[in-house]
């Protein structure tokens, strides 16, 4: 954890990664009273599941898709 005063966070924000290079955490204090921490961004989980996730819980097709196909074309005629 790093400590900085506004006066120096103000300086360095016009290069923050020289600022917050190599550190997990940075509190800003003004007059010696800490009034903000700067925390590194977390990586965010995917939305969506995995195909392979997905697949598993479809179900099954019982009835094959020839006989599913014949009974579609004899219903058009």
């Amino acid at each position: 954890m790093r400590t900085v005063t506004i006066r120096e966070a103000r300086a360095g924000l016009s290069h923050p990664e020289r600022l917050f290079a190599g550190e997990d955490e940075v509190i800003v204090t003004r007059r010696g009273e800490p009034v903000a921490r700067i925390l590194p961004i977390q990586p965010t989980k995917p939305k969506f599941r995995s195909l392979a996730e997905f697949r598993a819980t479809q179900p099954y097709q019982t009835v094959p898709s020839e006989l599913l196909i014949a009974e579609d074309r004899e219903d058009r005629c």
